[in-house]
């Protein structure tokens, strides 16, 4: 049986003439959390709109757990659970209430699920307050508690720690980590929350104008970029001896940074000291997802 439980193969998503999505790919493996990054206006929400059936492609496919949400709507959707952007609860009504509500949409429902989506988000304690009582992250809890109730295999959380402080985004994502590596959930995040994201997901993709422009494990995405940091003396000829040995040199204050590459490094360094430039230090370094964020996207802003 394949691992694979949501897959996307050449969505597309025009709107009148302005080609929102291009051609978008990616897949989702049982156990897994999938962060889903893009800059303001780069199609992220569009496309979890077609993931959950809100919207349809222009051309593509979407399959969850195999099945094809164009040919098997239904059976697909009972594989996914989400929250687009912000729960929508009803206030007056208690939280065991509003649960009671939407499992009355969903077949062969019963109060002992209900009891088993509160226990593990962990709102025994206020399940049966109102809900115009809870705190941002109590209504966030309760909103995935209603997004697991049909047992998803897929889970799609839009901005899920969203307002919270500090210590709920803590909370949230442990919570997510628990989804995934004791439930075998599959749980695609989006996030404005760079370093969230770098703690949470074990994969990411970046989309940029409609395009997923990368995608990877956040551990190699990172390693694969790992930087190194020098300091050269005199700085200009060490910069521009630098410019002719490799492509990507950057220079931040009295610093120079390019590509760690083990098998160049040593020749570099030789060659600086051949032309005269004393190298008072060199240091290796991982960037941060953020780092690589603004590079890939050309420093635009993320949603």
């Amino acid at each position: 049986m394949s691992d694979v439980t949501l897959s996307v193969k050449g969505l597309r998503k025009v709107i009148g003439k302005r080609e929102i999505i291009k051609t978008i790919d990616f897949e989702l493996k049982k156990g897994e959390v999938f962060g889903f990054l893009g800059p303001n206006g780069a199609g992220k929400t569009t496309t979890i709109r077609m993931l959950v059936g809100l919207i349809a492609p222009t051309s593509g496919s979407i399959k969850i757990c195999g099945y094809d949400v164009s040919k098997d709507f239904t059976k697909a959707m009972q594989n996914i659970g989400c929250i687009v952007e912000n729960p929508e609860l009803y206030p007056y009504l208690s939280g065991w209430e509003n649960l009671q509500h939407f499992a009355r949409m969903l077949p062969k429902m019963d109060e002992e699920r209900i009891t088993e989506v509160v226990n593990l988000v962990g709102l025994q304690e206020r399940i049966h307050d109102r809900v115009k009582t809870y705190s941002l992250g109590m209504r966030q809890r309760l909103g995935i508690a209603q997004a697991l109730l049909g047992k998803p295999q897929v889970l799609i959380l839009d901005e899920p720690t969203n307002g919270l402080d500090p210590s709920g985004i803590r909370e949230m994502r442990q919570f997510i980590r628990f989804l995934a590596e004791k439930e075998g959930m599959s749980v695609l995040v989006s996030s404005h929350l760079l370093s969230e994201i770098q703690l949470m997901c074990d994969r990411v993709a970046i989309i940029a104008k409609g395009k997923v422009i990368h995608t990877e494990s956040v551990s190699a995405l990172l390693s694969q970029q790992e930087r190194l940091i020098w300091r050269l003396v005199p700085h200009q000829t060490g910069v521009n001896m630098l410019k002719e040995l490799t492509d990507f040199v950057k220079e931040e204050g009295e610093s120079v940074i390019t590509f760690y590459d083990d098998s160049k490094v040593g020749e570099w360094n030789k060659k600086l000291i051949e032309a005269g430039v004393t190298v008072k230090e060199m240091n290796r370094k991982l960037p941060s997802l953020e780092d690589l964020f603004i590079e890939m996207t050309g420093g635009e802003a993320i949603d």
